[in-house]
């Protein structure tokens, strides 16, 4: 991505002429990113199933389209959106590496090919998995605690579509009072590191403990989870058999409450709370309470995707320590 020679438009970008110009947020935000992710190593997990160059036009450069795809994840923007803020900003222009005095912003129609081309190889898996192993190079041990949480994406409810229905993979489930329509994303985390480590996709009427053995790595001494996992030490010992349940357990017997087991919880609640950064992360601070797309497969790689970003993001100072010289 060097350019040989700048064109007026990317000096202009560079704003050289803005004395007073300062930084914000977004430009330290892209500037931490672009220094700690590890791109030839995710490039490389997609190379096998790009497109090559051939007797058409040439296909975009794949970094430089693993970048405006994160973007995507870190501003929560659709492809047309994309396209617009691409145009807009000159912060994400630089990060990307495009010069309008040379090229346009890619196309929505190109970031849409994109998206389907990971979604057909499963790829949003793969660059999370790259992503664990990258961090284990790096120091970031996989460790003997895991919490378990799940938490409800939501969906569209509303049949005003052109199928005139709801999404058939998506399902209602109650939580407290209230009903909710959509998906879950089951989560299994480091209970040092509070890295996610497993990740399940369901709809959102299954319940949490069903894919519990599947956010375990098998090598835990300490389950925790909420009261939502008590009682399942033989789900926990198919996958962990020397692992111990510190998952939630309820409170009240017999209509009194044991402070015995109250203060326990409590005691587990500080570790087990770390779980709920990664969640805040993915859907407060990234926008992913909401699905964007129909269908399970699709929002299955946004979630996996976003959760390899996650861990990065969580894991920055630590990174930018290791590459400030």
């Amino acid at each position: 991505m060097t350019m040989k020679q700048q064109t007026l438009a990317m000096a202009a970008d560079q704003s050289s002429y803005e004395q007073y110009r300062k930084p914000t947020r977004r430009d330290e935000f892209l500037a931490t990113m672009q220094a700690i992710v590890p791109w030839s190593a995710l490039c490389e997990v997609i190379e096998l199933h790009y497109p090559k160059a051939g007797n058409g036009r040439p296909p975009i450069g794949l970094e430089r389209m693993l970048r405006i795809h994160f973007i995507q994840h870190w501003f929560n923007l659709a492809d047309l959106a994309c396209e617009e803020a691409l145009y807009d900003s000159a912060s994400l222009r630089r990060f990307v590496g495009i010069d309008l005095g040379r090229e346009p912003v890619p196309d929505a129609t190109t970031m849409l090919k994109f998206r389907r081309l990971l979604n057909d190889h499963k790829l949003g898996e793969a660059l999370f998995a790259q992503v664990g192993q990258e961090l284990q190079a790096r120091g970031f041990k996989l460790n003997t605690g895991t919490i378990v949480d799940a938490t409800i994406i939501g969906a569209p409810s509303s049949t005003k579509n052109a199928d005139k229905a709801r999404d058939p993979e998506m399902h209602q489930t109650r939580k407290g009072q209230q009903w909710y329509f959509g998906m879950k994303l089951h989560i299994g985390v480091d209970s040092q590191s509070g890295l996610t480590h497993s990740a399940v996709v369901t709809a959102a009427n299954v319940h949490d403990k069903h894919p519990l053995p599947d956010l375990l790595h098998g090598q835990e001494r300490r389950v925790y989870g909420d009261s939502a996992y008590a009682s399942q030490k033989k789900l926990i010992a198919s996958k962990a058999p020397q692992a111990k349940d510190f998952t939630t357990q309820r409170v009240k017997k017999g209509g009194i409450v044991d402070e015995g087991i109250k203060g326990k919880n409590r005691n587990k609640s500080r570790i087990r709370s770390r779980v709920e950064h990664v969640f805040g992360v993915v859907k407060r601070l990234w926008g992913f309470g909401k699905v964007r797309y129909r269908g399970l497969a699709k929002n299955a790689t946004r979630a996996f995707t976003v959760l390899a970003l996650a861990n990065i993001y969580l894991s920055r100072q630590r990174l930018m320590a290791q590459v400030r010289p």
